[in-house]
Protein backbone atom coordinates (compact mmCIF):
# COMPACT_ATOMS: atom_id res chain seq x y z
CA UNK A 1 0.00 0.00 0.00
CA UNK A 2 0.90 3.28 -1.29
CA UNK A 3 1.57 6.25 1.57
CA UNK A 4 -0.82 8.60 1.78
CA UNK A 5 0.03 12.15 2.42
CA UNK A 6 -2.30 13.62 5.20
CA UNK A 7 -2.36 16.86 7.10
CA UNK A 8 -3.51 17.68 11.09
CA UNK A 9 -4.41 21.23 10.22
CA UNK A 10 -4.28 23.29 13.45
CA UNK A 11 -5.05 26.96 12.88
CA UNK A 12 -2.89 26.74 9.51
CA UNK A 13 -0.31 24.50 10.57
CA UNK A 14 0.75 21.13 8.99
CA UNK A 15 2.73 18.45 10.41
CA UNK A 16 2.44 15.77 7.54
CA UNK A 17 1.97 12.14 8.28
CA UNK A 18 1.66 9.01 6.30
CA UNK A 19 -0.69 6.71 7.60
CA UNK A 20 -0.07 3.06 6.74
CA UNK A 21 0.38 -0.20 8.72
CA UNK A 22 2.92 -0.39 10.98
CA UNK A 23 3.65 3.76 10.42
CA UNK A 24 4.14 6.50 12.97
CA UNK A 25 1.18 6.33 14.52
CA UNK A 26 1.41 2.80 15.29
CA UNK A 27 5.15 3.29 16.84
CA UNK A 28 6.20 1.97 20.36
CA UNK A 29 7.69 4.54 22.65
CA UNK A 30 10.14 2.49 23.12
CA UNK A 31 13.67 3.92 22.41
CA UNK A 32 12.56 7.63 22.40
CA UNK A 33 13.62 9.88 24.72
CA UNK A 34 11.69 10.72 27.96
CA UNK A 35 11.81 14.38 28.12
CA UNK A 36 11.95 16.79 25.05
CA UNK A 37 12.67 20.41 25.03
CA UNK A 38 11.37 22.06 21.83
CA UNK A 39 12.55 25.66 21.35
CA UNK A 40 10.06 27.49 19.04
CA UNK A 41 9.00 30.88 19.07
CA UNK A 42 5.74 30.68 17.02
CA UNK A 43 3.14 29.38 20.17
CA UNK A 44 1.15 27.58 17.40
CA UNK A 45 3.94 25.40 15.63
CA UNK A 46 4.96 24.83 19.14
CA UNK A 47 2.05 23.76 20.26
CA UNK A 48 1.50 21.38 17.09
CA UNK A 49 4.65 20.08 17.44
CA UNK A 50 4.38 19.30 21.05
CA UNK A 51 1.17 17.41 20.70
CA UNK A 52 2.62 15.57 17.69
CA UNK A 53 5.99 14.16 20.38
CA UNK A 54 3.36 12.93 22.81
CA UNK A 55 1.71 11.33 20.58
CA UNK A 56 4.48 9.55 19.49
CA UNK A 57 4.88 8.42 22.54
CA UNK A 58 7.42 10.87 24.11
CA UNK A 59 6.79 10.93 27.90
CA UNK A 60 7.47 14.84 28.74
CA UNK A 61 7.69 18.00 26.57
CA UNK A 62 8.21 20.62 27.37
CA UNK A 63 8.69 24.06 25.28
CA UNK A 64 10.47 27.48 25.39
CA UNK A 65 9.88 30.37 23.25
CA UNK A 66 13.43 32.28 23.54
CA UNK A 67 17.14 31.47 24.03
CA UNK A 68 16.55 32.70 27.49
CA UNK A 69 13.92 30.39 28.30
CA UNK A 70 15.89 27.41 26.42
CA UNK A 71 18.36 27.85 28.97
CA UNK A 72 16.51 28.39 32.09
CA UNK A 73 13.96 25.01 30.91
CA UNK A 74 17.80 23.23 30.41
CA UNK A 75 19.04 24.74 33.54
CA UNK A 76 15.78 23.46 35.60
CA UNK A 77 16.29 20.34 34.17
CA UNK A 78 17.99 19.04 31.46
CA UNK A 79 15.91 17.21 28.33
CA UNK A 80 16.97 14.07 26.86
CA UNK A 81 16.93 15.53 23.60
CA UNK A 82 16.24 19.11 22.34
CA UNK A 83 14.84 20.13 18.67
CA UNK A 84 15.75 23.93 18.46
CA UNK A 85 14.35 26.21 15.64
CA UNK A 86 17.14 27.75 14.03
CA UNK A 87 15.47 31.41 13.29
CA UNK A 88 13.94 32.58 16.52
CA UNK A 89 12.74 36.44 16.86
CA UNK A 90 15.35 38.67 17.06
CA UNK A 91 17.78 36.01 17.89
CA UNK A 92 19.03 32.61 16.64
CA UNK A 93 19.28 28.89 18.99
CA UNK A 94 23.16 28.65 18.79
CA UNK A 95 23.31 29.86 22.20
CA UNK A 96 21.58 26.91 23.46
CA UNK A 97 22.99 24.45 21.12
CA UNK A 98 26.30 25.53 22.58
CA UNK A 99 24.92 24.60 25.98
CA UNK A 100 23.38 21.26 25.10
CA UNK A 101 26.19 20.27 23.63
CA UNK A 102 28.37 21.33 26.63
CA UNK A 103 25.92 19.30 28.55
CA UNK A 104 26.34 16.29 25.71
CA UNK A 105 22.97 16.32 25.80
CA UNK A 106 21.73 15.46 21.93
CA UNK A 107 19.73 17.92 19.77
CA UNK A 108 18.39 18.48 15.87
CA UNK A 109 18.23 21.91 14.42
CA UNK A 110 14.69 22.84 12.89
CA UNK A 111 14.07 25.05 9.96
CA UNK A 112 12.24 26.32 7.70
CA UNK A 113 14.60 27.95 5.33
CA UNK A 114 17.22 26.02 2.47
CA UNK A 115 20.41 24.79 3.66
CA UNK A 116 21.75 27.39 5.63
CA UNK A 117 25.77 28.63 5.18
CA UNK A 118 24.89 30.61 8.04
CA UNK A 119 25.33 27.80 10.49
CA UNK A 120 28.40 27.94 12.47
CA UNK A 121 31.24 24.94 11.15
CA UNK A 122 30.74 23.25 14.81
CA UNK A 123 27.36 22.51 13.72
CA UNK A 124 26.97 21.48 10.70
CA UNK A 125 27.49 17.61 11.18
CA UNK A 126 23.73 18.01 13.46
CA UNK A 127 20.45 16.65 12.13
CA UNK A 128 18.12 19.36 10.69
CA UNK A 129 15.31 19.15 10.50
CA UNK A 130 12.71 21.18 7.78
CA UNK A 131 9.72 22.76 8.21
CA UNK A 132 6.93 22.18 7.61
CA UNK A 133 7.55 18.91 9.92
CA UNK A 134 6.66 15.42 8.67
CA UNK A 135 6.21 13.20 11.34
CA UNK A 136 7.86 10.56 9.83
CA UNK A 137 11.05 12.55 9.83
CA UNK A 138 10.38 14.04 13.42
CA UNK A 139 9.56 10.22 14.71
CA UNK A 140 13.05 9.43 12.81
CA UNK A 141 15.02 12.33 14.54
CA UNK A 142 13.43 11.21 17.92
CA UNK A 143 14.28 7.12 17.58
CA UNK A 144 17.80 7.93 16.31
CA UNK A 145 18.02 10.87 19.31
CA UNK A 146 20.97 8.81 21.02
CA UNK A 147 23.03 8.20 18.28
CA UNK A 148 23.01 12.30 17.63
CA UNK A 149 26.53 13.52 17.79
CA UNK A 150 27.41 14.57 21.21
Amino acid sequence: MEPVELSSNITGLRIMDSTRPGGPSAASSAGLPDDVLIVEDDLLIAFDVKETVQELGVKSVRTAPSVARALEAIGEKAPDFALLDVALIREDSFAVAEELERLKIPFAFVTGYAADSTFPARFTRRPILNKPYVREALLAALQKWRETEN
